[in-house]
């Protein structure tokens, strides 16, 4: 296999970007095999941007063709893990976009289906994963080099989206059509990011208000509270009401901290002694010098690194990984498996508001799908 054909389903915003990127040869390792979507009009659109490829209005059929050997899920959440299975259950090769579904219990077949299929290839489109920045990160963190992690702090409110956006279908921002809001939608990336570099809490705590600012019945507002298990802490807030927008991350251990400013920005401080042997050692006096900055000298060394980042690049870069895999077993940046953590921590993060209480992780699978389900079924009706 010279490269992946690589089918896409679902020709939206997102499944439109790859079939570009494919027609355009930015994906040097892989081909635009076939196209499916089950809208007809869609069709129109495949005929005179991408006139050699195959069209399907049912996925199956493509998986039936012959034509590829390798899809991308560009559908709604739900469909992601059913999509991906007979992909696999087919031999062909699956690239989930984020989320990897909307509950964990549904992510959790396809894992296990997964390992059914080891020479198969099973990722998911976590392109943050690719940012140089958050790879510094947590090469830093892995390191040791801030010590142990006492607090994280990420407020990532740059989701602003006006009522025209939820307006523009039915199944936008509903529990049935997406299964949830600004935490299914706008954050997974994040939500991902601040476990994988960070860890999993073991406990939230999370205050929601589901159509606070939108005519919306999902949350477009949301501010968690993180417990590590080990005194360590964090907070994440997020909404998509902040037409202003803030991105920072801050972590804090116990021999310096990362400032991470609108995913371009990294400031580092590297304590020059760790924390709790200052506390331990120096006396108030000498604690004073270094407020007034009289002190005998520097404390920690300061590292500023900026990134550039191009739209879409990320993308291209998973894809690219993703094929590499295929043809040549590189490493995968974002394996299929690892996206149950940010499905848990999103699926906590809602049961949290629901109960009006603290969710320890690994959450109660089957009272979420519950709740979930009365939300749904409420909407139906």
């Amino acid at each position: 296999m010279a490269k992946v054909k690589l089918g896409v389903i679902g020709l939206g915003q997102q499944g439109n970007a790859y079939a570009n990127f494919l027609q355009e040869g930015k994906i040097s390792n892989m081909e635009l095999g076939a196209i499916c979507d089950h809208d007809p009009q869609k069709r129109k659109l495949a005929e005179e941007r991408y006139p050699e490829t195959p069209f399907y209005e049912n996925y199956l059929d493509m998986l039936e063709s012959k034509n590829v050997n390798a899809i991308v899920t560009c559908v709604p959440h739900y469909l992601h893990p059913e999509m991906g299975i007979e992909a696999l259950k087919r031999d062909i090769h699956a690239l989930l976009e984020k989320p990897a579904g909307v509950y964990t219990k549904q992510v959790r077949e396809i894992n296990e289906f997964a390992k059914q299929k080891p020479h198969l290839t099973y990722a998911i489109m976590f392109n943050q994963r690719t940012n140089k920045l958050y790879q510094k990160v947590k090469e830093i963190i892995d390191n040791g080099e801030i010590g142990k992690i006492r607090r994280t702090n990420w407020i990532i409110t740059t989701w602003w989206r006006p009522q025209g956006y939820y307006d523009q279908g039915t199944w936008r921002a509903t529990w049935d059509g997406e299964g949830g809001g600004v935490l299914v939608n706008q954050a997974p990336h994040q939500i991902d990011l601040i476990q994988w570099i960070c860890g999993m809490p073991k406990k939230v705590y999370t205050k929601a208000q589901y159509g606070f600012q939108r005519d919306i019945p999902v949350e477009d507002d949301v501010t968690t509270i993180f417990d590590y298990g080990n005194g360590a802490t964090g907070v994440f807030i997020t909404c998509t009401h902040d037409v202003m927008g803030t991105d920072r991350l801050e972590i804090l251990g116990d021999k310096g901290k990362i400032v991470v400013d609108n995913s371009k920005k990294v400031n580092i401080k590297r304590l020059l002694k760790p924390e709790s042997e200052m506390s331990a050692t120096m006396s108030m006096h000498e604690v004073s010098e270094i407020l007034r900055g009289d002190g005998p000298g520097a404390i920690y060394e300061e590292e500023m690194i900026e990134f550039d980042s191009m739209w879409g690049g990320q993308h291209q870069a998973v894809l690219e990984n993703f094929a590499a895999n295929i043809l040549d077993g590189t490493p995968l940046i974002a394996p299929g498996s690892d996206g149950i953590h940010g499905v848990e921590l999103a699926n906590a993060m809602h049961l949290s508001s629901w109960l009006n209480q603290e969710v320890s992780i690994p959450i109660d699978e089957d009272l979420y799908l519950e709740e979930l389900t009365k939300r749904r079924e409420a909407e139906r009706k």
